[in-house]
């Protein structure tokens, strides 16, 4: 246990919260040994809740921790790439939570500065760890399913958590941006990352129009190299709690697997009980509680695996690479729904602020 790698959590509400779990579900590889987040108080409560000894509301000062070897970023988007040169600097290895950053600058700022410092950056896309998604993916390689040409995966709830997510200005984007990286990254992967050669997308805000500038609703089409076709579906408007499948097709197959249906258990309640599933604002009447909820995500083989990384044990299989791949294809969407056609990739407008701005600023008039 004394090679356990040492890690450091900025960030300590949702995302964070998964961080600290996953590694306490799976501890044989890493520790938490500190836990940062600016807001007095929340900090604190997180270490009590996961035994975390060291607590900071300055991330800088925690890096200045000499023990601490992998640093996880739960923050908004707009600070992945200030706290990614920081950590690497300091000479720890990243893993960075998705979207990657705000923008492709910013992509090849944090894989350059991490190249020079001889430091890891992961990109955390759990959907690469999912069980379930695991073995769809196995059955492919072994040929379960012939020459695939399409693949469709859906993410889909009724919102985030925190409030910075309905901003635009702290996420770039709404849903495509906060969901739309995990399909596009699940498709790339499932296509042997076989490069994206266009995007065709179409978004609108449906329901949340009061608090958020956000598209709450989209659909994409991603064309590969290889011939095949991604469907990527994702919506903040959905009620009843989180759907997230996938469907597999090829010459010779077809698989479609749902992440939650399979692991829940059909429930009525006149009353309600607590808590279901993420992102589930009701337990009352019919809905589908979840067991072993971060296990069936794949959040802790995902913190396990990065952990072995730095040990040299494993090879990466997410990293700041892919996590550009997704940052030009959400460009791309983004002003393909502005533009109202599709984009040739590669992609790279110059002047970009916010991938949003490619569909706020250049969205075709409506009729």
């Amino acid at each position: 246990m004394a090679e356990r790698v040492k890690v450091g959590i900025i960030g300590s509400q949702f995302q964070g919260d998964i961080h600290a779990a996953s590694f306490q579900i799976m501890p044989e590889e890493a520790e938490v040994v500190a836990v940062c987040s600016p807001t007095p108080g929340h900090a604190a409560e997180m270490a009590r809740k996961y035994g975390i000894p060291r607590v900071f509301l300055d991330y800088r000062e925690m890096l200045r921790e000499k023990d601490i070897e992998m640093v996880t970023i739960a923050a908004p988007n707009t600070l992945h790439c200030a706290m990614t040169v920081d950590i690497a600097r300091a000479g720890k290895h990243v893993v960075c939570e998705k979207p990657l950053c705000m923008t492709l600058d910013e992509a090849d700022e944090m894989i350059d500065v991490c190249r020079r410092e001889g430091v890891l950056l992961l990109y955390a896309e759990e959907l690469l760890f999912t069980p379930k998604y695991v073995k769809a993916k196995e059955m492919a390689d072994h040929g379960a399913f012939g020459k695939l040409y399409l693949v469709k995966q859906s993410e889909k709830h009724f919102g985030p958590h925190s409030a910075w997510f309905w901003d635009v200005e702290r996420s770039g984007g709404g849903v495509f941006m906060d969901m739309g990286c995990h399909s596009i990254a699940f498709c790339y992967w499932f296509f042997d990352r076989s490069p994206i050669k266009s995007v065709t997308c179409h978004m609108g805000t449906y329901v949340h129009g009061a608090k958020t500038r956000g598209e709450d609703d989209s659909i994409c089409v991603l064309e590969f190299a290889n011939g095949g076709v991604g469907l990527v579906e994702n919506s903040w408007a959905k009620r009843g709690g989180m759907d997230d499948r996938t469907e597999i097709y090829g010459e010779g197959g077809v698989s479609y697997p749902n992440l939650h249906m399979g692991n829940a258990m059909p429930t009525y309640s006149e009353y309600g009980y607590g808590y279901a599933v993420e992102k589930a604002p009701s337990t009352k009447g019919w809905s589908y509680p979840v067991f072993d909820e971060l296990w069936n995500y794949g959040s802790p083989h995902e913190m396990r695996h990065f952990a072995r990384c730095v040990r040299g044990k494993e090879k990466p299989r997410s990293t700041g690479e892919d996590g550009r791949v997704v940052m030009e294809a959400l460009y791309a969407g983004y002003a393909s729904a502005g533009q109202g056609r599709k984009i040739e990739l590669p992609f790279r407008p110059e002047g970009v602020k916010r991938p949003i701005d490619l569909w706020l600023d250049q969205a075709v008039p409506k009729k």
